[in-house]
């Protein structure tokens, strides 16, 4: 089950199931991030199919170094039509979304802490580097020309 987990990234299980696979992806997880020699082969004690192990030593310690543990995710789906069995849906995380999505909240805390005078500000900084310097003079000179070029009454 837990090579299916690795190769599939999820799978569907009732939650018993689950909650027992997560410990197991959990382990062989953090085998992959320490990716040494030893690792390896108490990973494919456990996996039998050295393509999933070398999937999960590849791809491992950059998918999940920035996490210390919680790999899984269980959701549960509710109950198996055959037998009423209370069914989950098992998945490995993905870390660098995780990340961003912090990134972009924490930005937001800021900019709502910062109160209003900090938006305004930012927004005047943003017109004014985006009008270049020489359009002033050239919007004052048509504004001369237009004022001499009326008739006189």
């Amino acid at each position: 089950m837990v090579t299916s987990l690795f190769k599939h990234d999820r799978i569907r299980t009732t939650d018993k199931k689950a909650k027992e696979l997560r410990g197991w992806a959990d382990h062989l997880i953090t085998l992959a991030k320490r990716g040494d020699l030893h690792a390896r082969r108490q990973a494919l004690s456990i996996i039998r199919e050295k393509k999933v192990v070398h999937k999960l030593f590849e791809e491992a310690p950059e998918r999940f170094s920035a996490i210390s543990g919680g790999y899984t995710r269980i959701v549960k789906l509710g109950h198996r039509p055959g037998d009423a069995a209370p069914v989950s849906l098992i998945e490995l995380l993905a870390a660098d979304k995780k990340s961003r999505k912090k990134k972009k909240k924490k930005e937001e805390r800021i900019e709502k802490a910062a109160g209003p005078m900090a938006i305004a500000e930012k927004e005047s900084d943003e017109t004014s580097a985006a009008a270049p310097a020489s359009d002033a003079p050239k919007d004052q000179e048509a504004s001369q020309d237009e004022a001499t070029d009326r008739p006189e009454a």
